[in-house]
């Protein structure tokens, strides 16, 4: 993880520091004022794996489905490799609903995952939380060049060197 004057970069990608980013609203200091402001903290508390934010951030009607073991245990088995907002449609501090399509990289089980959603949010009571989502079909993509090199650095965008990173 990145570190800046010994402050940790936000995971959610946000380049800022944690402690002034995501941290707040995962520990409850803050609401999040926006659905893509809840959308990092999610992505936040997943690399951190803080599955209270996770279950807390679920809009109330769906937390009885929350499987807080397999959620835990996902987080845990997965390398969080950054986020990539693609698209916010509403859910701004004055609205009560809102979208937000992300990529999120992720290494599982040592193969490099992505995560491609649409999500849909709600301000219900003054917060928002995330309702649900809808997975969005990843194009397939053919590549032009060849591998990268063992010293080069990696294609997930992590920022390591291949060969520490997927070339493991």
């Amino acid at each position: 993880m990145c570190k800046e004057n010994n402050m940790e970069l936000c995971p959610c990608g946000s380049k800022k520091h944690y402690d002034q980013c995501c941290h707040p609203i995962i520990i409850g200091k803050e609401k999040a004022k926006t659905a893509e402001q809840l959308m990092r903290s999610r992505y936040s508390a997943y690399a951190k794996h803080d599955i209270d934010h996770i279950f807390k951030s679920y809009h109330p009607d769906k937390q009885k489905d929350f499987d807080r073991e397999e959620t835990q245990k996902f987080a845990k088995q997965s390398v969080w490799l950054g986020l990539e907002i693609k698209e916010t449609i509403d859910g701004g501090i004055d609205e009560t609903i809102g979208q937000v399509v992300f990529i999120a990289r992720f290494k599982f089980k040592k193969s490099i995952q992505i995560m491609h959603e649409r999500s849909n949010f709600q301000k219900f009571e003054g917060n928002w939380y995330y309702v649900d989502g809808k997975s969005v079909p990843i194009k397939q993509v053919i590549r032009s060049t060849n591998k990268p090199g063992r010293n080069e650095l990696c294609l997930c965008g992590s920022g390591k060197k291949y060969k520490k990173c997927c070339g493991k």
